[in-house]
């Protein structure tokens, strides 16, 4: 097992790393900016660095800041938990140099599953099915265009360097194709570096169905059961949910079996997500491959009672997975409500200093969170702050328990999203599981 390991991120996934690591033994040391001197994981962990001022481009994201943290602090591995430099080979390849283990997939991997029309050719050879699109990215617009009359309107551009929503946008006629194609080609630029895009046919009616894989250094892959991810606002998810919905035994299978050939296509090792389309006629499509933890994955760990991100360390350390996939188990269902320091009515941040947090508890309650009373929400980062996570004998029992959890939350001295989650659990759409990526515009619309 690692000597020490390094938390290259900030807020509640460098929480939950250092209680991982500590319950398997082993030694933390983080790194933080000049804005987060006072942040819970910097209290929490054994040794921590400050790698530059607030801005992420001179701390989070300070390549040689953070290698130079994890030499000064003897730290033989790097847990980079999710966003910042999760999905950077160039960082893999320097923990390499500096032989260093990155607790994560491989470069090649992060290259493969990064760039999103290369993962849509390596899933067509494999015969796993795509949404029909570019086969490569677009060199222009008319070159989009050309796509897009091929496959037909509505269409949805994409950045091929992307993620979370950003440099995306749905083309529902030609006319408007021009403009939207540079707007999106912009903002993925901005966002990436990389202004490459890519098309795909737009599926109006669509549920986000993924699943969590997990595969070690020895060939072996197993997947840990689906997550229902629909409840989205601009492609950001709100609400997640394992399992999906409407689940059965056949269509976990179906869908696991086809993440399996997914991973395998990839030669992809440690812990990941294989996102997929479900279509009104409940045909399953390739979307993209997360080679990072995801957010959402404690609704993954309350069903099945695994710890991902111990297996992460473990597998990254050497070792084999300690169960087949027969040996998964399946048991109610979780629920996760993402709280973000935000005005619930206009979506916007509401940093600043929190006077009183006081999170909910009781049987099947959970909560990530790196905030409490006194501590000042910087205005630099995501506005996450915490995560609620419920788990119930079954749908009807985690909707009930999820509520009483979000009126028991005490949040003062900033907004925060709470009153909004209880609108969406109260919507009767929601509550039968008749809902799709559009269900909040829909709920607005009604509201």
């Amino acid at each position: 097992m690692f000597k020490k390991i390094l938390i290259a991120n900030r807020g509640e996934i460098a929480v939950r790393v250092i209680r991982a690591c500590h319950e398997l033994d082993i030694p933390t040391a983080v790194v933080y900016s000049e804005a987060d001197r006072e942040a819970l994981h910097v209290r929490l962990a054994d040794e921590a660095v400050c790698i530059g001022p607030a801005s992420s481009a001179q701390s989070y994201l300070n390549i040689p800041a953070v290698i130079s943290a994890a030499e000064i602090t003897d730290s033989t591995a790097i847990h980079p938990g999710y966003g910042f430099l999760s999905e950077n080979p160039h960082f893999v390849e320097a923990c390499t140099a500096s032989r260093i283990t990155f607790i994560g997939p491989s470069a090649e991997n992060i290259r493969s599953g990064g760039d999103k029309s290369r993962a849509r050719q390596i899933m067509k050879r494999k015969g796993v099915p795509v949404v029909p699109g570019s086969d490569s990215p677009v060199t222009d617009e008319e070159d989009a265009l050309k796509v897009a009359r091929k496959i037909g309107f509505p269409v949805i551009l994409k950045a091929s360097a992307g993620g979370g929503g950003r440099g995306m946008r749905i083309v529902q006629e030609e006319k408007d194709l021009s403009s939207l194609y540079h707007m999106a080609q912009k903002e993925a630029f901005a966002a990436f570096g990389n202004g490459d895009m890519y098309i795909e046919k737009y599926i109006p009616e669509m549920r986000h169905i993924e699943v969590q894989i997990l595969a070690d250094n020895k060939g072996s892959i197993v997947y840990l059961g689906e997550r229902e991810c629909s409840i989205q606002r601009r492609h950001q998810k709100l609400v997640e949910e394992a399992p999906y919905v409407f689940t059965n035994a056949k269509f976990r299978k179906r869908i696991g079996d086809m993440a399996i050939k997914a991973a395998r296509a990839f030669r992809y090792r440690n812990a990941g997500t294989i996102e997929f389309i479900l279509d009104k006629d409940d045909q399953i499509y390739f979307m993209e491959i997360n080679t990072r933890i995801q957010v959402e994955h404690p609704v993954t760990e309350m069903i099945t009672g695994i710890d991902i991100i111990k297996e992460q360390i473990k597998i990254a350390a050497g070792a084999a997975l300690p169960f087949k996939q027969n040996e998964v188990k399946f048991s109610g269902h979780s629920m996760e409500c993402r709280i973000n320091a935000e005005d619930p009515d206009k979506f916007i941040p509401s940093p600043g200093r929190i006077s009183l947090f006081i999170p909910p508890g009781g049987p099947g309650v959970r909560v990530d969170t790196a905030a409490y009373s006194g501590w000042v929400v910087p205005a630099h980062y995501d506005s996450l702050i915490a995560k609620l996570i419920v788990h119930g004998k079954d749908r009807e029992e985690a909707i009930a328990k999820m509520k009483r959890a979000l009126r028991e939350f005490v949040v003062e001295g900033i907004k925060t999203t709470i009153p909004f989650h209880l609108k969406i659990l109260d919507d009767p759409d929601f509550i039968t599981g008749k809902f799709n990526t559009h269900f909040l515009e829909k709920m607005n619309k009604t509201a």
